[in-house]
């Protein structure tokens, strides 16, 4: 014990000027901690890029609703999500009181990129197991969005490749199959330039149909080969939405009734673009059977 007020006095002062480390250390970690917990605007803007990437790569909407629900658990908040064909909207609720944010975005227009999807599920699991902070969370996903996709004209000699493959899985022969080569190669090119253009893509697939099969006839006109028909049937299965079919599926299959019902609808109506335009070749050149 001090012996006089003033020693008193002068260990309370040097008690309040220092505080004991322990204190120190546990404020610390508290400001780490904050740093890394993002605000709910934060962490609602990332995942409104995030779901809207995912959705327009072509992923099942389970998926995108497991990615958001598990970065959200891992900073700490509830994320509610409802998804719709061209829409998504999205509300983050903070577990400490903190409140809860909602948007509603659009997803925008892509095509399949498996690579992507599954870049961006690795990152949702770096996320939780990590403790990625937010910031560094989107420095991984704006790295993700700068990945190289295929070359436009490799792409178009796979698809090429691919539909001539299926002809001779109909049993097409030789003949048809280059048919179908060419068929495609020239089909796929008016895709990828008319999607460019920005043309509605129900225009894009009645046209690229019609060129594709327009291409094709000359084997059923002239009789090349002995399998015409196959060729002039097959030069179009490479606009078949089959990635679309397929969510559909899983999504009515996982509980995603709606989305999996609007998906099926959508890729309906593309397969009715495809008869059109393999119809007007039928029609403009008296080709009738297939």
């Amino acid at each position: 014990m001090p012996s006089t007020p003033d020693a008193a006095l002068q260990m309370l002062n040097s008690t309040w000027q220092h505080p004991p480390l322990t204190c120190v250390t546990q404020a610390a970690g508290a400001l780490t901690e904050d740093l890394r917990r993002p605000s709910v605007s934060q962490l609602l803007a990332f995942l409104r890029s995030f779901c809207t990437t995912l959705l327009a790569c072509g992923a099942q909407t389970s998926r995108v609703d497991r990615n958001a629900q598990r970065i959200g658990e891992a900073y700490g908040f509830n994320v509610d999500i409802t998804m719709f064909s061209r829409h998504l909207m999205l509300t983050v609720s903070d577990t400490l009181g903190g409140g809860s944010k909602t948007a509603v975005c659009t997803i925008p227009p892509g095509g399949p990129d498996f690579s992507r999807v599954s870049a961006l599920n690795a990152l949702g699991w770096r996320i939780v197991d990590e403790h990625l902070p937010i910031k560094d969370a989107w420095r991984d996903f704006e790295s993700i969005l700068t990945l190289p996709s295929v070359p436009p004209l490799r792409l178009r000699l796979l698809v090429a490749c691919a539909n001539a493959a299926f002809c001779r899985l109909f049993e097409g022969d030789a003949v048809a199959m280059g048919f179908v080569f060419l068929a495609t190669l020239a089909g796929f090119y008016v895709r990828q330039k008319l999607t460019a253009c920005g043309l509605n893509h129900k225009v894009v697939f009645i046209i690229a149909a019609f060129i594709a099969s327009l291409i094709a006839a000359p084997a059923v006109i002239w009789q090349l080969g002995s399998t015409p028909q196959t060729a002039l049937g097959v030069s179009v299965l490479f606009l078949i939405p089959g990635i679309p079919l397929i969510n559909a599926m899983h999504d009515i299959l996982d509980g995603h009734v709606l989305m999996g019902i609007a998906r099926a609808v959508q890729a309906g109506v593309l397969i009715v673009c495809i008869a059109i335009g393999l119809s007007l070749t039928m029609m403009l050149l008296g080709v009738w059977l297939l």
